[in-house]
Protein backbone atom coordinates (compact mmCIF):
# COMPACT_ATOMS: atom_id res chain seq x y z
CA UNK A 1 0.00 0.00 0.00
CA UNK A 2 2.79 2.43 0.96
CA UNK A 3 4.68 1.68 -2.28
CA UNK A 4 1.68 2.80 -4.33
CA UNK A 5 1.68 6.26 -2.76
CA UNK A 6 3.27 9.21 -4.49
CA UNK A 7 6.65 10.50 -3.33
CA UNK A 8 4.98 13.56 -1.84
CA UNK A 9 2.57 11.39 0.21
CA UNK A 10 5.46 9.16 1.32
CA UNK A 11 7.45 12.13 2.57
CA UNK A 12 4.35 13.52 4.32
CA UNK A 13 3.45 10.27 6.10
CA UNK A 14 7.10 9.53 6.92
CA UNK A 15 7.48 12.86 8.72
CA UNK A 16 4.20 12.43 10.63
CA UNK A 17 5.13 8.87 11.58
CA UNK A 18 8.53 10.07 12.78
CA UNK A 19 6.92 12.68 15.04
CA UNK A 20 4.41 10.14 16.45
CA UNK A 21 7.13 7.56 17.14
CA UNK A 22 9.32 10.21 18.76
CA UNK A 23 6.38 11.28 20.96
CA UNK A 24 5.68 7.71 22.07
CA UNK A 25 9.35 7.09 22.84
CA UNK A 26 9.62 10.33 24.85
CA UNK A 27 6.45 9.45 26.79
CA UNK A 28 7.80 5.95 27.48
CA UNK A 29 11.14 7.32 28.65
CA UNK A 30 9.31 9.84 30.86
CA UNK A 31 7.22 7.14 32.58
CA UNK A 32 10.29 4.97 33.04
CA UNK A 33 12.25 7.89 34.48
CA UNK A 34 9.47 8.71 36.96
CA UNK A 35 9.36 5.11 38.15
CA UNK A 36 13.11 4.94 38.54
CA UNK A 37 13.10 8.21 40.47
CA UNK A 38 10.31 6.81 42.72
CA UNK A 39 12.36 3.70 43.43
CA UNK A 40 15.44 5.73 44.26
CA UNK A 41 13.38 8.05 46.47
CA UNK A 42 11.85 5.21 48.51
CA UNK A 43 15.17 3.43 48.79
CA UNK A 44 16.90 6.54 50.09
CA UNK A 45 14.00 7.31 52.44
CA UNK A 46 14.02 3.78 53.86
CA UNK A 47 17.77 3.92 54.41
CA UNK A 48 17.46 7.29 56.19
CA UNK A 49 14.62 6.04 58.40
CA UNK A 50 16.51 2.89 59.25
CA UNK A 51 19.61 4.89 60.11
CA UNK A 52 17.67 7.30 62.31
CA UNK A 53 15.78 4.52 64.14
CA UNK A 54 18.98 2.58 64.62
CA UNK A 55 20.69 5.63 66.11
CA UNK A 56 17.76 6.17 68.50
CA UNK A 57 17.87 2.49 69.53
CA UNK A 58 21.61 2.65 70.19
CA UNK A 59 21.10 5.85 72.18
CA UNK A 60 18.49 4.12 74.29
CA UNK A 61 20.88 1.25 74.94
CA UNK A 62 23.52 3.69 76.13
CA UNK A 63 21.15 5.45 78.50
CA UNK A 64 19.44 2.39 79.99
CA UNK A 65 20.23 1.11 83.49
CA UNK A 66 19.45 -2.45 82.50
CA UNK A 67 22.23 -4.73 81.41
CA UNK A 68 22.37 -4.63 77.62
CA UNK A 69 21.40 -8.20 76.76
CA UNK A 70 18.88 -9.91 74.52
CA UNK A 71 16.78 -10.90 77.53
CA UNK A 72 16.53 -7.28 78.73
CA UNK A 73 15.47 -5.81 75.38
CA UNK A 74 11.74 -6.01 76.23
CA UNK A 75 12.41 -4.10 79.45
CA UNK A 76 14.73 -1.56 77.85
CA UNK A 77 12.21 -0.73 75.07
CA UNK A 78 9.06 -1.22 77.08
CA UNK A 79 8.12 2.46 76.73
CA UNK A 80 11.10 3.71 74.77
CA UNK A 81 9.99 1.97 71.54
CA UNK A 82 6.82 4.10 71.38
CA UNK A 83 8.71 7.30 71.92
CA UNK A 84 11.19 6.46 69.13
CA UNK A 85 8.37 5.49 66.79
CA UNK A 86 6.55 8.72 67.56
CA UNK A 87 9.64 10.88 67.09
CA UNK A 88 10.72 9.15 63.86
CA UNK A 89 7.13 8.78 62.63
CA UNK A 90 7.65 5.16 61.74
CA UNK A 91 6.73 1.79 63.25
CA UNK A 92 9.37 -0.87 63.78
CA UNK A 93 9.83 -4.26 65.47
CA UNK A 94 12.54 -5.89 67.57
CA UNK A 95 13.32 -9.61 67.28
CA UNK A 96 15.75 -11.73 69.24
CA UNK A 97 18.60 -13.54 67.53
CA UNK A 98 16.38 -16.60 67.02
CA UNK A 99 13.87 -14.54 65.05
CA UNK A 100 11.17 -14.33 67.75
CA UNK A 101 9.25 -11.09 68.13
CA UNK A 102 10.18 -9.28 71.33
CA UNK A 103 8.65 -5.85 70.98
CA UNK A 104 6.65 -3.86 68.39
CA UNK A 105 5.76 -0.18 68.20
CA UNK A 106 2.42 -0.95 66.57
CA UNK A 107 -0.83 -0.73 68.50
CA UNK A 108 -2.06 -3.86 70.22
CA UNK A 109 -4.99 -4.46 67.86
CA UNK A 110 -2.64 -4.68 64.85
CA UNK A 111 -0.13 -6.96 66.53
CA UNK A 112 -1.81 -9.99 65.00
CA UNK A 113 -0.67 -8.84 61.56
CA UNK A 114 2.99 -8.84 62.62
CA UNK A 115 5.01 -11.93 61.98
CA UNK A 116 5.90 -13.48 65.35
CA UNK A 117 8.83 -15.32 63.93
CA UNK A 118 11.22 -14.37 61.17
CA UNK A 119 11.73 -16.50 58.10
CA UNK A 120 14.76 -18.80 58.20
CA UNK A 121 16.06 -17.25 54.97
CA UNK A 122 16.43 -13.89 56.68
CA UNK A 123 18.14 -15.38 59.72
CA UNK A 124 20.54 -17.45 57.62
CA UNK A 125 21.45 -14.48 55.47
CA UNK A 126 22.22 -12.28 58.48
CA UNK A 127 24.19 -15.06 60.10
CA UNK A 128 26.22 -16.40 57.17
CA UNK A 129 26.67 -13.60 54.69
CA UNK A 130 28.71 -11.35 56.92
CA UNK A 131 26.36 -8.55 55.95
CA UNK A 132 24.40 -7.17 58.93
CA UNK A 133 21.71 -5.76 56.67
CA UNK A 134 18.94 -7.49 54.68
CA UNK A 135 16.19 -5.91 52.54
CA UNK A 136 12.98 -7.79 51.77
CA UNK A 137 10.73 -6.62 48.89
CA UNK A 138 7.09 -7.70 48.44
CA UNK A 139 3.75 -6.46 47.15
CA UNK A 140 0.95 -6.05 49.63
CA UNK A 141 -2.52 -4.57 49.05
CA UNK A 142 -1.49 -3.39 45.60
CA UNK A 143 1.49 -1.40 46.91
CA UNK A 144 5.15 -2.16 47.03
CA UNK A 145 6.30 -3.30 50.46
CA UNK A 146 9.87 -3.26 51.74
CA UNK A 147 11.31 -4.35 55.05
CA UNK A 148 14.84 -4.03 56.35
CA UNK A 149 16.47 -6.30 58.93
CA UNK A 150 19.64 -5.30 60.71
CA UNK A 151 21.45 -6.40 63.89
CA UNK A 152 21.14 -4.43 67.14
CA UNK A 153 24.51 -4.53 68.87
CA UNK A 154 25.52 -3.78 72.44
CA UNK A 155 28.17 -1.30 73.39
CA UNK A 156 30.82 -3.82 72.43
CA UNK A 157 29.26 -4.33 68.97
CA UNK A 158 27.95 -7.77 69.85
CA UNK A 159 24.58 -8.62 68.21
CA UNK A 160 21.80 -8.83 70.77
CA UNK A 161 18.71 -8.49 68.57
CA UNK A 162 17.29 -7.77 65.13
CA UNK A 163 15.69 -4.47 64.15
CA UNK A 164 12.86 -4.79 61.62
CA UNK A 165 11.65 -1.67 59.84
CA UNK A 166 8.61 -2.24 57.54
CA UNK A 167 8.02 0.32 54.78
CA UNK A 168 5.04 0.73 52.47
CA UNK A 169 5.77 2.78 49.37
CA UNK A 170 3.23 5.55 48.93
CA UNK A 171 3.31 6.45 45.19
CA UNK A 172 0.10 8.43 45.08
CA UNK A 173 1.92 11.76 44.93
CA UNK A 174 4.33 10.58 42.22
CA UNK A 175 1.49 9.06 40.22
CA UNK A 176 -0.46 12.30 40.44
CA UNK A 177 2.59 14.26 39.32
CA UNK A 178 3.19 11.80 36.48
CA UNK A 179 -0.40 12.11 35.25
CA UNK A 180 -0.23 15.89 35.31
CA UNK A 181 3.09 15.87 33.49
CA UNK A 182 1.84 13.40 30.87
CA UNK A 183 -1.26 15.52 30.35
CA UNK A 184 0.81 18.64 29.75
CA UNK A 185 3.21 16.65 27.58
CA UNK A 186 0.26 15.27 25.62
CA UNK A 187 -0.99 18.79 24.91
CA UNK A 188 2.47 19.72 23.68
CA UNK A 189 2.51 16.58 21.51
CA UNK A 190 -0.84 17.50 19.98
CA UNK A 191 0.49 20.96 19.09
CA UNK A 192 3.69 19.39 17.75
CA UNK A 193 1.65 16.94 15.66
CA UNK A 194 -0.44 19.74 14.18
CA UNK A 195 2.70 21.77 13.46
CA UNK A 196 4.34 18.65 11.98
CA UNK A 197 1.37 18.07 9.68
CA UNK A 198 1.54 21.63 8.36
CA UNK A 199 5.34 21.54 8.12
CA UNK A 200 5.32 18.12 6.45
CA UNK A 201 2.79 19.34 3.90
CA UNK A 202 4.89 22.33 2.85
CA UNK A 203 8.22 20.48 3.00
CA UNK A 204 6.89 17.59 0.90
CA UNK A 205 5.42 20.11 -1.54
CA UNK A 206 8.73 22.00 -1.70
CA UNK A 207 10.80 18.85 -2.19
CA UNK A 208 8.54 17.46 -4.92
CA UNK A 209 7.97 20.80 -6.66
CA UNK A 210 11.12 20.46 -8.74
CA UNK A 211 10.29 16.84 -9.50
CA UNK A 212 6.79 17.89 -10.56
CA UNK A 213 8.31 20.50 -12.89
CA UNK A 214 10.52 17.84 -14.45
CA UNK A 215 7.55 15.47 -14.72
CA UNK A 216 5.42 18.12 -16.45
CA UNK A 217 8.23 18.89 -18.88
CA UNK A 218 8.70 15.21 -19.66
CA UNK A 219 4.95 14.80 -20.24
CA UNK A 220 5.10 17.61 -22.81
CA UNK A 221 8.26 16.26 -24.48
CA UNK A 222 7.55 15.54 -28.13
CA UNK A 223 9.90 14.35 -30.85
CA UNK A 224 8.10 16.35 -33.51
CA UNK A 225 8.70 19.80 -31.99
CA UNK A 226 11.33 21.77 -30.13
CA UNK A 227 11.27 21.04 -26.41
CA UNK A 228 12.05 23.49 -23.64
CA UNK A 229 14.86 22.89 -21.18
CA UNK A 230 14.44 23.19 -17.42
CA UNK A 231 16.04 26.06 -15.52
CA UNK A 232 15.71 26.10 -11.72
CA UNK A 233 17.09 28.63 -9.26
CA UNK A 234 19.44 27.09 -6.69
CA UNK A 235 18.29 23.47 -7.06
CA UNK A 236 19.56 20.83 -4.64
CA UNK A 237 22.43 18.57 -5.62
CA UNK A 238 20.24 15.59 -6.54
CA UNK A 239 17.62 17.72 -8.32
CA UNK A 240 20.39 19.59 -10.14
CA UNK A 241 21.83 16.33 -11.47
CA UNK A 242 18.36 15.23 -12.56
CA UNK A 243 17.77 18.55 -14.35
CA UNK A 244 21.17 18.30 -16.09
CA UNK A 245 20.35 14.77 -17.21
CA UNK A 246 16.99 15.94 -18.55
CA UNK A 247 18.56 18.87 -20.43
CA UNK A 248 21.18 16.53 -21.95
CA UNK A 249 18.37 14.22 -22.98
CA UNK A 250 16.58 17.14 -24.68
CA UNK A 251 19.77 17.99 -26.62
CA UNK A 252 20.18 14.37 -27.70
CA UNK A 253 16.49 14.18 -28.58
CA UNK A 254 16.74 17.27 -30.77
CA UNK A 255 19.79 15.82 -32.53
CA UNK A 256 17.92 12.57 -33.09
CA UNK A 257 14.89 14.49 -34.36
CA UNK A 258 17.07 16.44 -36.83
CA UNK A 259 18.69 13.22 -38.05
CA UNK A 260 15.32 11.55 -38.37
CA UNK A 261 13.84 14.50 -40.25
CA UNK A 262 16.86 14.59 -42.55
CA UNK A 263 16.56 10.87 -43.17
CA UNK A 264 12.87 11.21 -43.99
CA UNK A 265 13.54 14.10 -46.36
CA UNK A 266 16.35 12.22 -48.06
CA UNK A 267 14.13 9.18 -48.47
CA UNK A 268 11.42 11.34 -50.00
CA UNK A 269 14.06 12.94 -52.21
CA UNK A 270 15.21 9.52 -53.44
CA UNK A 271 11.70 8.59 -54.43
CA UNK A 272 11.21 11.89 -56.18
CA UNK A 273 14.61 11.68 -57.85
CA UNK A 274 13.70 8.38 -59.49
CA UNK A 275 10.60 9.93 -60.97
CA UNK A 276 12.48 13.06 -62.08
CA UNK A 277 15.17 10.90 -63.69
CA UNK A 278 12.55 8.95 -65.61
CA UNK A 279 10.96 12.15 -66.91
CA UNK A 280 14.31 13.66 -67.92
CA UNK A 281 15.54 10.57 -69.79
CA UNK A 282 12.53 10.38 -72.09
CA UNK A 283 13.36 13.42 -74.32
CA UNK A 284 17.15 12.99 -74.27
CA UNK A 285 17.50 10.35 -76.99
CA UNK A 286 15.18 12.09 -79.52
CA UNK A 287 16.93 15.36 -78.82
CA UNK A 288 20.34 13.85 -79.47
CA UNK A 289 19.19 12.23 -82.72
CA UNK A 290 17.58 15.47 -83.92
CA UNK A 291 20.74 17.48 -83.30
CA UNK A 292 22.92 14.91 -85.11
CA UNK A 293 20.52 14.80 -88.06
CA UNK A 294 20.51 18.58 -88.24
CA UNK A 295 24.30 18.55 -88.31
CA UNK A 296 24.42 16.08 -91.22
CA UNK A 297 21.77 17.77 -93.36
CA UNK A 298 22.68 21.40 -92.81
CA UNK A 299 24.46 22.93 -95.86
CA UNK A 300 25.39 26.54 -95.11
CA UNK A 301 26.44 28.96 -97.83
CA UNK A 302 29.09 30.48 -95.63
CA UNK A 303 32.23 28.35 -95.53
CA UNK A 304 32.76 29.26 -91.86
CA UNK A 305 29.25 28.46 -90.81
CA UNK A 306 29.95 24.75 -90.79
CA UNK A 307 32.67 25.18 -88.19
CA UNK A 308 30.34 27.19 -86.01
CA UNK A 309 27.58 24.64 -86.29
CA UNK A 310 29.99 21.86 -85.37
CA UNK A 311 31.11 23.72 -82.26
CA UNK A 312 27.51 24.44 -81.35
CA UNK A 313 26.51 20.83 -81.82
CA UNK A 314 29.50 19.62 -79.83
CA UNK A 315 28.58 21.85 -76.91
CA UNK A 316 24.94 20.93 -77.10
CA UNK A 317 25.64 17.20 -77.20
CA UNK A 318 28.01 17.57 -74.25
CA UNK A 319 25.29 19.22 -72.20
CA UNK A 320 22.80 16.56 -73.19
CA UNK A 321 25.25 13.90 -71.97
CA UNK A 322 25.60 15.82 -68.74
CA UNK A 323 21.85 15.84 -68.27
CA UNK A 324 21.73 12.13 -68.93
CA UNK A 325 24.41 11.52 -66.30
CA UNK A 326 22.54 13.66 -63.80
CA UNK A 327 19.37 11.70 -64.40
CA UNK A 328 21.25 8.42 -63.93
CA UNK A 329 22.82 9.71 -60.73
CA UNK A 330 19.39 10.86 -59.45
CA UNK A 331 17.92 7.41 -60.01
CA UNK A 332 20.55 5.84 -57.75
CA UNK A 333 21.09 8.57 -55.19
CA UNK A 334 22.16 6.08 -52.52
CA UNK A 335 25.30 5.32 -54.55
CA UNK A 336 25.73 8.84 -55.87
CA UNK A 337 28.11 10.05 -57.13
CA UNK A 338 29.64 7.33 -59.26
CA UNK A 339 33.14 8.71 -59.31
CA UNK A 340 35.13 8.42 -62.52
CA UNK A 341 38.31 10.20 -61.53
CA UNK A 342 40.57 11.65 -64.17
CA UNK A 343 43.42 14.05 -64.08
CA UNK A 344 42.09 17.38 -65.28
CA UNK A 345 42.74 21.12 -65.27
CA UNK A 346 40.20 22.53 -62.84
CA UNK A 347 40.56 26.06 -64.23
CA UNK A 348 39.71 24.91 -67.74
CA UNK A 349 36.74 22.77 -66.64
CA UNK A 350 35.25 25.58 -64.56
CA UNK A 351 35.62 28.03 -67.44
CA UNK A 352 33.94 25.50 -69.74
CA UNK A 353 31.07 25.05 -67.28
CA UNK A 354 30.45 28.81 -67.27
CA UNK A 355 30.16 28.97 -71.06
CA UNK A 356 26.56 27.70 -70.99
CA UNK A 357 25.46 30.84 -69.14
CA UNK A 358 24.66 33.91 -71.23
CA UNK A 359 24.48 36.44 -68.37
CA UNK A 360 27.08 39.15 -68.82
CA UNK A 361 27.32 39.83 -65.10
CA UNK A 362 29.06 36.48 -64.48
CA UNK A 363 32.82 36.93 -64.12
CA UNK A 364 35.58 34.35 -63.77
CA UNK A 365 38.94 34.93 -62.08
CA UNK A 366 41.90 32.57 -61.56
CA UNK A 367 45.45 33.54 -60.69
CA UNK A 368 46.71 30.37 -62.33
CA UNK A 369 46.08 29.01 -65.82
CA UNK A 370 46.41 25.43 -64.68
CA UNK A 371 45.47 23.66 -61.42
CA UNK A 372 45.67 19.89 -61.77
CA UNK A 373 43.49 17.59 -59.67
CA UNK A 374 41.91 14.14 -59.88
CA UNK A 375 38.14 14.68 -60.13
CA UNK A 376 35.14 13.56 -62.11
CA UNK A 377 34.64 16.11 -64.90
CA UNK A 378 30.88 15.70 -65.08
CA UNK A 379 30.38 16.01 -61.33
CA UNK A 380 32.68 19.04 -61.12
CA UNK A 381 30.64 20.74 -63.87
CA UNK A 382 27.49 19.80 -61.98
CA UNK A 383 28.79 21.50 -58.80
CA UNK A 384 29.70 24.70 -60.67
CA UNK A 385 26.46 24.94 -62.64
CA UNK A 386 24.29 24.41 -59.56
CA UNK A 387 26.11 27.02 -57.52
CA UNK A 388 26.00 29.55 -60.39
CA UNK A 389 22.29 28.85 -61.00
CA UNK A 390 21.56 29.55 -57.33
CA UNK A 391 23.56 32.77 -57.56
CA UNK A 392 21.62 33.87 -60.69
CA UNK A 393 18.32 33.18 -58.93
CA UNK A 394 19.49 35.31 -55.97
CA UNK A 395 20.05 38.51 -58.05
CA UNK A 396 16.90 39.04 -60.18
CA UNK A 397 15.85 42.20 -58.35
CA UNK A 398 19.34 43.66 -57.86
CA UNK A 399 20.00 46.89 -59.76
CA UNK A 400 23.59 45.97 -60.70
CA UNK A 401 23.85 42.19 -60.36
CA UNK A 402 27.28 40.64 -60.16
CA UNK A 403 28.46 37.03 -59.79
CA UNK A 404 32.12 36.26 -59.34
CA UNK A 405 33.56 32.73 -59.72
CA UNK A 406 37.15 32.24 -58.57
CA UNK A 407 39.49 29.25 -58.64
CA UNK A 408 42.63 29.12 -56.52
CA UNK A 409 45.12 26.62 -55.17
CA UNK A 410 45.57 26.27 -51.38
CA UNK A 411 48.27 23.76 -50.57
CA UNK A 412 46.99 20.32 -51.50
CA UNK A 413 43.46 21.61 -52.06
CA UNK A 414 41.56 23.39 -54.83
CA UNK A 415 39.32 26.24 -53.70
CA UNK A 416 36.33 27.31 -55.81
CA UNK A 417 34.24 30.30 -54.72
CA UNK A 418 30.95 31.56 -56.12
CA UNK A 419 29.96 35.01 -54.79
CA UNK A 420 26.89 37.11 -55.57
CA UNK A 421 25.43 40.43 -54.41
CA UNK A 422 21.90 39.06 -54.17
CA UNK A 423 19.25 38.85 -51.47
CA UNK A 424 21.30 36.69 -49.08
CA UNK A 425 20.17 33.85 -46.82
CA UNK A 426 18.28 34.57 -43.59
CA UNK A 427 19.26 32.90 -40.31
CA UNK A 428 16.14 30.74 -40.20
CA UNK A 429 17.22 28.90 -43.39
CA UNK A 430 20.91 28.43 -42.61
CA UNK A 431 20.52 24.98 -41.02
CA UNK A 432 18.34 23.67 -43.86
CA UNK A 433 20.12 25.09 -46.89
CA UNK A 434 21.84 21.79 -47.85
CA UNK A 435 18.87 19.54 -47.11
CA UNK A 436 17.35 17.68 -50.09
CA UNK A 437 13.98 19.04 -51.21
CA UNK A 438 14.50 22.28 -49.28
CA UNK A 439 14.08 25.43 -51.36
CA UNK A 440 13.10 29.05 -50.80
CA UNK A 441 12.05 29.46 -54.45
CA UNK A 442 8.49 28.86 -55.64
CA UNK A 443 9.60 26.91 -58.72
CA UNK A 444 12.65 25.04 -57.44
CA UNK A 445 12.94 21.34 -56.59
CA UNK A 446 15.37 21.84 -53.71
CA UNK A 447 17.77 19.21 -55.12
CA UNK A 448 20.68 21.39 -56.24
CA UNK A 449 22.61 22.23 -53.07
CA UNK A 450 21.84 18.85 -51.47
CA UNK A 451 23.36 17.13 -54.50
CA UNK A 452 26.34 19.48 -54.49
CA UNK A 453 27.04 18.75 -50.81
CA UNK A 454 26.78 15.02 -51.46
CA UNK A 455 29.28 15.21 -54.35
CA UNK A 456 31.74 17.37 -52.43
CA UNK A 457 31.69 15.18 -49.31
CA UNK A 458 32.12 12.00 -51.35
CA UNK A 459 35.39 13.49 -52.62
CA UNK A 460 36.51 14.25 -49.06
CA UNK A 461 35.96 17.94 -49.65
CA UNK A 462 34.05 20.64 -47.77
CA UNK A 463 31.42 23.19 -48.66
CA UNK A 464 30.34 26.19 -46.60
CA UNK A 465 28.93 29.62 -47.09
CA UNK A 466 28.75 33.10 -45.62
CA UNK A 467 25.80 35.38 -46.19
CA UNK A 468 24.29 38.71 -45.24
CA UNK A 469 20.66 39.48 -45.95
CA UNK A 470 20.41 42.16 -48.62
CA UNK A 471 24.15 42.11 -49.38
CA UNK A 472 24.91 38.71 -50.87
CA UNK A 473 26.26 35.21 -50.39
CA UNK A 474 29.59 33.46 -50.94
CA UNK A 475 29.75 29.66 -51.37
CA UNK A 476 33.20 28.11 -50.93
CA UNK A 477 34.05 24.57 -52.10
CA UNK A 478 37.35 22.84 -51.38
CA UNK A 479 38.48 19.61 -53.09
CA UNK A 480 41.64 17.63 -52.35
CA UNK A 481 43.90 17.50 -55.41
CA UNK A 482 44.63 13.82 -54.82
CA UNK A 483 41.70 11.55 -54.15
CA UNK A 484 41.82 10.11 -50.62
CA UNK A 485 41.83 6.34 -50.30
Amino acid sequence: MFRKLSLRSRIFFAMITLVVIASILIAGVTVYQYKEQGKDYHKDRLERKEEQVLKSVLYALKETTYPVTTENLPLIFKEEIYEIADVQNVNFNIYDLEGNLIKSSRPTFSADSISACLDATILNYLRDSGDNHFVEEKRAAGDNYQATYTYITDLKFKPIGILNLPYFEDNSFNNKELKEFLFRLGMVYVLMLLAAIVLAYFISKYITRSLQTISDKMDRTNLTRQNEKIYLETPGEEIGKLVDSYNRMIDELEESAVKLARSEREQAWREMAKQVAHEIKNPLTPLRLTVQSFERKFDPNDPDIQKKVNEFSKTLIQQIDTMSNIATAFSSFADMPAQQNETLNVVKVVRLALEIFNEDFIHFISDEEQIIAKLDRTQLIRVITNLVKNAIQAVPDVESPRILVTVASEGNQVKISVADNGVGISDEFREKIFEPKFTTKSSGTGLGLGMVKNIVENYGGTINFTSQVGKGTVFCVKFPKEQQK
